[in-house]
C-alpha cells in the first residue's frame, strides 16, 4: 500500500520536482517525465524520421541521453523543450547517416533534385494552402510523407516543430544550435518547398472534387 501511495504521489509532480527526486536518487520519478513527456517526443521522432522503428529509437535515445546529463540540466529551463531538442539533434544525425547510406547504394543515372534546393523563395505563391492544412487531407497525406522526406535534415526539424508540435521559433533555433533569424529562414525555405512539391497534386484534388470526382 505504501508503494501505490507514493506511486501516486509521484505522478502527481511537476518536471521541477520531478528532476529533484532523481538527482537525489529516486529513479522512479524520472519514470514520470518519460511517461509524460515521451508521446510527444515520439510524434516528433515520427514526423522527422518518417518510420516508427527510428521514431522508437530516437525516443529511447534521448530520454537516456537526458538522464545521463540530468545534472547538467538547468532548472530554469523547461524540460520538454530540453528532452526535445536532444531528440531533434538525434534525428537529425540519423537522418544524415541514412542519407549518406543512400547515396552510396544510389544507382547510377538516379535523377538527383538538388538543382531545386536553390530556387528563389520568391518564386512561391503566398496563397498557397500551408503544410499543415495539406496534411490534414487522407488524399494528399502520403504526398505530403514523400514531400518531407525530400527536405534537408535541418529543414524538417524544423517545420515538423514549428507546424506539427507549434514550437517557439526559440525552441526551433536551440534544437538546430542556431539563432532564431536563421531558424525561421529555416521554416519559410521548408514551407515553401513543401508548397511547391504538394502543389500539383493540391490542384488536382481541387479540380477533381469540382468535377464531382470526389465527395
Amino acid at each position: 500500500m505504501r508503494e501505490s501511495a507514493d506511486s501516486a504521489e509521484i505522478q502527481g509532480i511537476g518536471d521541477d520536482a520531478a528532476i529533484e527526486r532523481v538527482l537525489a536518487g529516486d529513479r522512479n520519478a524520472y519514470r514520470v517525465l518519460v511517461e509524460r513527456h515521451s508521446h510527444d517526443i515520439y510524434r516528433l521522432a515520427y514526423r522527422m524520421t518518417g518510420n516508427a522503428h527510428d521514431a522508437e529509437e530516437v525516443v529511447q535515445e534521448a530520454f537516456l541521453r537526458a538522464y545521463q546529463k540530468l545534472e547538467k540540466f538547468e532548472s530554469r529551463a523547461n524540460f520538454r523543450t530540453w528532452v526535445y531538442r536532444i531528440a531533434a539533434n538525434y534525428a537529425i544525425d540519423r537522418m544524415r547517416q541514412r542519407r549518406s547510406d543512400e547515396a552510396h547504394r544510389e544507382l547510377p543515372g538516379k535523377k538527383v533534385e538538388d538543382g531545386q534546393e536553390f530556387e528563389p523563395l520568391d518564386m512561391a505563391v503566398d496563397t498557397a494552402p500551408t503544410p499543415e492544412r495539406l496534411a490534414g487531407s487522407v488524399q494528399l497525406a502520403s504526398h505530403m510523407e514523400v514531400a518531407l522526406q525530400e527536405l534537408t535534415p535541418m529543414e524538417r526539424t524544423a517545420v515538423v516543430m514549428r507546424h506539427w508540435e507549434g514550437c517557439a521559433i526559440e525552441e526551433i533555433a536551440a534544437a538546430l544550435n542556431s539563432n532564431s533569424s536563421a531558424a525561421k529562414n529555416t521554416v519559410f525555405r521548408a514551407v515553401q518547398k513543401l508548397r511547391r512539391a504538394l502543389a500539383p497534386f493540391a490542384e488536382g484534388h481541387v479540380a477533381a472534387k469540382s468535377a464531382g470526382m470526389e465527395p
